[in-house]
């Protein structure tokens, strides 16, 4: 009876180890395809990242849209940030610049990596965004402060009944391999 059950035993332990693989291959590959389905549908307010800007875009000056601005760091990162200002009205398709603030109150040089977020997450491909400090790491010496700026602008192409979009930045602590 031992004889007969060890084939079966055999192909049952490959199919265990197969699935077990098989699994842990599609968790692994879930992390890059969702980053594309992001980048591509918009979803979770990532944004495309740096646009150039070489005019042609004209603004919309029969409308506003109300952009509203926030940050925080996350754990491992003690750093002070948050917008200068809270709340900005554009037309869309008029280049506006605004600044981040950011403080490292301890004694030590920190950097961090800034992720953004827009929301509603499917207007994150009407956010342009020309220079950000989200597009590099940043380094802060002890005790320095700085003003980070973002040059931005809405696309007219942005659905009329949409007036309100929020922009947040998470900054996320970097690291160093050791």
């Amino acid at each position: 009876m031992h004889q007969v059950l060890a084939p079966n035993s055999n192909r049952l332990i490959v199919k265990l180890v197969a699935l077990v693989l098989g699994a842990f291959a599609f968790g692994c590959a879930l992390v890059p395809f969702y980053t594309i389905i992001c980048r591509v549908t918009g979803l979770n307010g990532k944004t495309e990242g740096v646009v150039s800007w070489a005019g042609g875009v004209t603004a919309d000056l029969s409308r506003f849209v109300t952009v509203e601005f926030a940050g925080t760091t996350m754990q491992g990162l003690s750093w002070e940030f948050r917008p200068t200002t809270e709340r900005i009205t554009v037309h869309p398709g008029e280049i506006t610049t605004t600044t981040f603030y950011a403080r490292n109150p301890t004694n030590e040089t920190l950097s961090g990596q800034a992720v953004p977020s827009v929301s509603p997450g499917w207007v994150a491909q009407y956010f342009k965004k020309i220079e950000c400090f989200c597009f590099k790491q940043q380094q802060l010496q002890a005790g320095e402060e700085r003003q980070m700026p973002l040059v931005f602008y809405v696309s007219p192409d942005l659905p009329v009944d949409v007036h309100e979009i929020a922009l947040a930045y998470s900054f996320f602590p970097i690291t160093k391999s050791r």
